[in-house]
């Protein structure tokens, strides 16, 4: 049997996975959590085999909860379900202790595939994750600009681009307005940009926007 635990900060995405998982003989659900402060209440009283994650988490993202998990040494294996494309955020994840990653507009079945994989310590890759993969090997030794940034200078820098305004970010990852801007000003300079208008041309120009 294979427990598993859901994280993520929306309901009904939870209540969704619950159901497709459920119908599975092989699942169990132990428990769900909408934030990190949660999820760690909940590991005080049940065991885990596989965590379901969403990268957008209030306070600590899934990235941050993934490098936690890993620091401690925790047997738990993660999978990450983000509505973000692989190109966007598969490899830093992957990085940070994830063992698979799946977008939310997946079929059902690659998703299972995914947590019975991911749940006997494989990596799970698909073809998208395998490209961008292949095409980090093969890139220049020059990184992009993009590829310089920290991952929470990143996400500020993927939500600018989609629109939000610095106090939406702020509420969005639980940060104060100032330190969102802090962390523009820094992705800014690393990236030699000026403005939000260069940023959000440079996000689309190397589609890093869903």
């Amino acid at each position: 049997m294979i427990r598993i635990i859901l994280l993520d900060d929306h309901a009904l995405i939870r209540r969704g996975l619950r159901e497709t998982l459920s119908e599975e003989t092989d699942f169990r659900i132990v428990g769900e959590a909408s934030d990190y402060g949660e999820l760690r209440e909940l590991l005080r009283t049940v065991e885990c085999d596989v965590l379901l994650l969403d990268m957008n988490l209030p306070g600590r993202s899934g990235l941050d909860v993934l490098k936690v998990l890993a620091d401690e040494g925790s047997p738990i294996r993660s999978l990450v379900v983000s509505m973000y494309p692989e190109d966007q955020y598969a490899l830093r994840a992957l990085k940070a202790g994830a063992l698979g990653y799946v977008n939310k507009s997946a079929e059902t079945n690659t998703l299972l595939q995914a947590v019975r994989t991911v749940a006997m310590g494989r990596k799970f890759i698909t073809p998208e994750i395998a490209s961008a993969l292949v095409e980090t090997l093969t890139a220049p030794t020059d990184s992009k600009p993009h590829e310089r940034l920290s991952d929470r200078e990143y996400q500020t820098m993927i939500l600018i681009a989609s629109g939000y305004k610095l106090s939406e970010i702020a509420e969005k990852l639980t940060l104060s307005p100032k330190t969102v801007s802090v962390y523009r000003a820094r992705l800014l300079e690393k990236m030699t940009l000026s403005n939000n208008a260069e940023l959000t041309h440079y996000a689309l120009k190397n589609d890093l926007l869903s």
